[in-house]
Order: structure tokens, then C-alpha cells, then sequence
């Protein structure tokens, strides 16, 4: 038990870091002059399926094609994730090195500030994505033109479940996967030799719009993390059969303030609804045959629920968002992807136009 003057000295602490945090968020408020008019086209609840097919906008066109790279990052070098948290499981093993893979569509002039999508558990759907890139970057309708955003596609840290590495990335209640994208992993792609020697002058923007975020399931409760901790760094979040249910490790630190986990965002402690909107646009996706679809409520894991009323939710504090429930799926099922994505990018980056 902590004596009264180490509590009284956290307590200043805590205090401390709460002021400078809200004059932080106050000095980004009133030094930002991006802004964009995206409109209400595309928001809303939708219901796709049951049949399936891919749209022909995700596929080889035979466009001009961007270029790939690929480089390791051991976590042993990590500040934030160096895969030794005492939550882990020792049973459950966590990887030496973690794969990063990068995309920088045709499109991308040199020297430009990029706008960005970091994807959780690379390569992911990657190949989606650079096809949508190759096909609409170039594409002469506004309506069906992308920006030359660079794909990050970020291999987790191993492993799945609470006491996992990727579960501690991927489902803590936190900023700490946020900046371990924006301070080491953004870093790493621009300081990466080989990305360099074929784009000397490649940079990033610094607009939180102008950065976007996609997951699925445990990578789509981060996305839907990363923005709403850290709405400085990342505005644009994408969710799929997201994990907004209870699947924050138990020891974790953050379950004194979060002690279900991601399922505070829509249940319980209401986070949605009992907070200020934040600058965010938001897309969440659920399967009708997702994971634990029957539980009943007391478990805090049916992933169905989890994503309904998170949609609701998002609606009632007038969200810019866009909920698909689909037809005779199941959790992050390849089809939906195939069939959807291209409308997912185009909305979510509907009414961006650089710097």
C-alpha cells in the first residue's frame, strides 16, 4: 500500500501531466487551420450481402504500379514494445523481430508530405489496398479519386489473446500503440535505406487527418485506440469485426481506470456517449456470424453487440461514421473486404485535400 506522502506526490504528478495534457490540446485546437469539408455522403448504417463478389476497383488493372519494401524492427530495440511487459504470458511467445511493410503508390511526387495509412497485423489486406491505390489516384472522377497516401503495414508482436504481445499492443486501454507508430515506427520508414535511396526527399505530413489507421478484429479496437487517445496523431479510423469487447489484459495497469477494456467505448462506462466529440471519422464493420455472436451480455464479449452499439453510439454524438453489418459472414471474412474496402477508402478520405 503506498503511504500518504508517495499517493500525494502521484496525485501532483497526475495533475501535473492532466494540465499539461489539456493546454496541449487546447494549443493544437487553436494553432490548427486545416480544415475540410467532407460532407454526409456515404455516412450511415449499411447491410451488404449475403452474395459476394470483389469489386473490380481492388483488383490488377494494370496500372502504373507503386514500389514495395519490406525491413525487419527487433523489439528488443523498442522504447514502447520491447516484448518484455511483465502482463505477458510466458507461455505465449513473442517475436524477435516484427515485419514492416511499406507502399508508395506511383502517384507519390518525391518531396511531398504523404498522407499515411498504418495498417495493423501486416501484410494484412494489403494487396487490396495497393490495388485501390494503383486504380484510383489516377482515377479523373473526384467522387472515385484516393490521395497517394504510403501504406505502413505493421506485423504485430505475437501471439493473440490477453496476456499476448499483440493483445497488449492491440487491446490496452492506452496512447501507447499510437505513439509507438508515430515515434518509432514512422521514424524507422523514413530513416529506412532503402526507401530513401529511392525517394531521397520522401517526408510525412504532420496533419492528424491527413493520417489513417485500419485493423481488424484486436488490430481494428486499436485503430479505433489510436485515434480516440491520440486524436493529435491519427483522425482517420478503420474497423473490422473490431474488438470492442473485454480483451484488455487482466493485470494490465490501464484496468483500474478501463476494467473492461475496449468494451467501455460503448457499454459500462459509455465512453462515446459520456465524452466530448473528438475530431475523428470513423468506419466499424461487424459479421452477422462474428466471434461469440449468441453470449449473452455478461460476458462482455460478443463482438456483434460490441459493434452495434458502438455504431449507435457514434451516431448519437454525430459522428462523421459509416457501419456495415454483413450478410452470412464471419469474423474478418476476406470477402467483405473484397467487396467493400474501395467504398471504405473513398469515404474515408472524402474531403481530404493535402496541405
Amino acid at each position: 500500500m503506498l503511504n500518504q506522502s508517495r499517493l500525494s506526490a502521484r496525485l501532483i504528478c497526475f495533475a501535473f501531466a492532466f494540465v499539461v495534457s489539456g493546454l496541449t490540446t487546447s494549443f493544437l485546437a487553436a494553432a490548427e487551420k486545416y480544415t475540410e469539408q467532407p460532407g454526409t455522403k456515404g455516412n450511415g448504417s449499411y447491410v451488404v450481402g449475403p452474395n459476394y463478389k470483389i469489386d473490380p476497383r481492388l483488383t490488377d488493372k494494370g496500372n502504373p504500379k507503386g514500389k514495395r519494401f519490406e525491413f525487419k524492427m527487433p523489439l528488443a530495440e523498442s522504447k514502447i514494445f520491447p516484448g518484455t511487459d511483465e502482463t505477458l504470458d510466458p507461455k505465449k511467445e513473442v517475436r524477435k523481430t516484427r515485419k514492416i511493410f511499406v507502399y508508395v503508390p506511383a502517384a507519390y511526387k518525391d518531396g511531398t508530405k504523404a498522407p499515411i495509412l498504418v495498417m495493423q497485423d501486416g501484410p494484412s489486406r494489403m494487396d487490396l489496398v495497393c490495388n485501390a491505390l494503383d486504380n484510383l489516384t489516377i482515377s479523373k472522377d473526384p467522387a472515385q479519386r484516393l490521395p497517394a497516401f504510403i501504406v505502413i503495414a505493421v506485423q504485430n508482436g505475437g501471439n493473440d489473446g490477453k496476456g499476448s504481445e499483440r493483445g497488449l499492443e492491440y487491446d490496452t486501454m492506452s496512447d501507447r500503440y499510437a505513439r509507438f507508430i508515430n515515434d518509432e515506427v514512422l521514424s524507422a520508414v523514413l530513416n529506412n535505406k532503402q526507401i530513401r535511396a529511392a525517394y531521397p526527399h520522401i517526408a510525412f505530413t504532420n496533419n492528424p487527418w491527413g493520417k489513417a489507421t485500419m485493423g481488424c478484429s484486436s488490430g481494428g479496437a486499436a485503430a479505433l485506440t489510436m485515434g480516440w487517445f491520440r486524436p493529435d496523431l491519427f483522425r482517420r479510423l478503420i474497423t473490422y469485426s473490431g474488438t470492442f469487447v473485454d480483451q484488455q489484459d487482466d493485470d494490465a495497469p490501464q484496468e483500474a481506470e478501463y476494467p473492461l477494456g475496449a468494451w467501455e467505448y460503448h457499454s459500462s462506462m459509455k465512453l462515446i456517449d459520456n465524452s466530448d466529440p473528438k475530431p475523428l471519422r470513423i468506419f466499424t464493420h461487424v459479421a452477422e456470424n462474428d466471434n461469440r455472436a449468441d453470449d449473452p451480455e455478461e460476458t462482455y464479449h460478443n463482438w456483434v453487440m460490441a459493434n452495434e452499439r458502438t455504431a449507435e453510439a457514434l451516431k448519437a454524438k454525430g459522428y462523421d461514421y459509416r457501419y456495415v453489418f454483413s450478410k452470412g459472414t464471419r469474423h474478418c471474412d476476406r470477402k467483405v473486404f473484397e467487396q467493400t474496402l474501395a467504398d471504405t477508402l473513398l469515404w474515408m478520405w472524402q474531403g481530404y485535400h493535402g496541405e
